[in-house]
């Protein structure tokens, strides 16, 4: 159960608990492992023996690009007399007979709906507060087309396919659990927007970080923009974005430490870069130095608290979400309880 102001409500419709990471095989399907595709078929003529299997589908297929045929092929969606071939460079033979799917790209899959079990702390008609499971993605991007959050609204309700981004107007890093809000009306997402830019909007974490933190309380207020090393890494750097994170030590022991963390802005991977400056990397977080340990395969992050005025109605609204057990489990060691 989760509390919202003296109310409570259940963490899912049918008393599921969601909030597990997702193993792989309970990742949603692919769209194009349940959806019938257009097949197209042809037989080589004498004037095209010896072409390149590539170059002959573009001719089975002119509206796509050669680069998108040779995909098709190097993913099985191709057969030459009945046999999947995998290679597109391969030589064809006068009258031989040819098979294409034709398998929408993996891009095309970034804004259609797909039924995911969401873990709904609260809904009205213009707000979604949503406590999201370490693994989920939340927005499309390279190597995670479909099975995102962004999937999984448009499949929820009807509106978020005219909303920008579905509605998302913050994001949680894949690996990290717990609670976000998301716009459900056009002027909800707008006021969502303005109220986060002008950080009115409450977020309240629990990260496990290694080493054992000195001090009691600090202000980290270090600018944030891209590693100018590694692309796929944020960094401190004087020409970032003002960037500014409340730490407070719960607990130390065995070399690690529990800490309360409050965002008073929200730069990618805030915590993690500035408590990886700090010299104190979240505990599993590989991209920022930390290494696995207290049973966490993860990065040691958790939103658990969020507060908000209602952007239509006004009213203050607070919201609490319980670790899921990997965390807890790990907490306990460094805490005690």
């Amino acid at each position: 159960m989760v509390s919202i102001k003296g109310r409570a409500v259940p963490t899912s419709q049918d008393g599921a608990d969601y909030r597990e990471p997702l193993a792989a095989e309970e990742a949603p399907e692919a769209a194009d492992s349940v959806a019938e595709h257009e097949v197209r078929e042809g037989q080589v003529d004498a004037a095209s023996h010896g072409e390149r299997l590539d170059k002959w589908l573009v001719k089975l297929a002119p509206e796509f690009s050669r680069n998108h045929l040779q995909s098709l092929v190097e993913r099985g969606h191709a057969r030459v007399d009945g046999q999947v071939q995998r290679t597109a460079s391969r030589k064809l033979r006068a009258g031989q007979r040819l098979l294409l799917e034709l398998v929408p790209t993996d891009e095309s899959r970034a804004f259609t709906p797909q039924a995911l079990p969401l873990v709904i702390v609260f809904e009205d008609a213009h707000l979604l507060v949503i406590d999201k499971p370490a693994g989920l993605v939340v927005h499309p991007a390279a190597g995670n087309w479909s099975g995102t959050l962004l999937n999984g609204l448009l499949a929820h309700h009807a509106a978020a396919a005219t909303l920008p981004r579905a509605g998302i107007v913050h994001r949680l890093d894949k690996d990290t659990s717990g609670l976000m809000v998301v716009g459900k009306s056009l002027e909800a997402v707008t006021a969502l927007s303005r109220a986060i830019a002008a950080r009115e909007v409450h977020r309240h974490y629990l990260a496990l970080a290694q080493g054992e933190v000195a001090w009691a309380e600090r202000s980290i207020d270090a600018p944030i923009g891209r590693d100018p090393v590694s692309r796929v890494r944020m960094a401190v750097v004087a020409s970032g974005r003002p960037a500014r994170t409340d730490v407070q030590r719960i607990a130390t022991s065995g070399g690690f430490s529990a800490l309360a963390c409050k965002l008073h802005t929200g730069r990618t991977h805030q915590i993690r870069v500035h408590l990886a400056w700090m010299g104190h990397p979240l505990v599993a977080d590989a991209v920022y130095g930390g290494v696995a340990a207290l049973g966490l395969q993860r990065q040691g992050l958790h939103a658990a608290r969020l507060g908000l005025r209602h952007p239509v109605y006004g009213e203050w609204l607070e919201f609490e979400g319980p670790p899921p057990a990997d965390f807890t489990q790990a907490w306990a060691q460094v805490t005690g309880r």
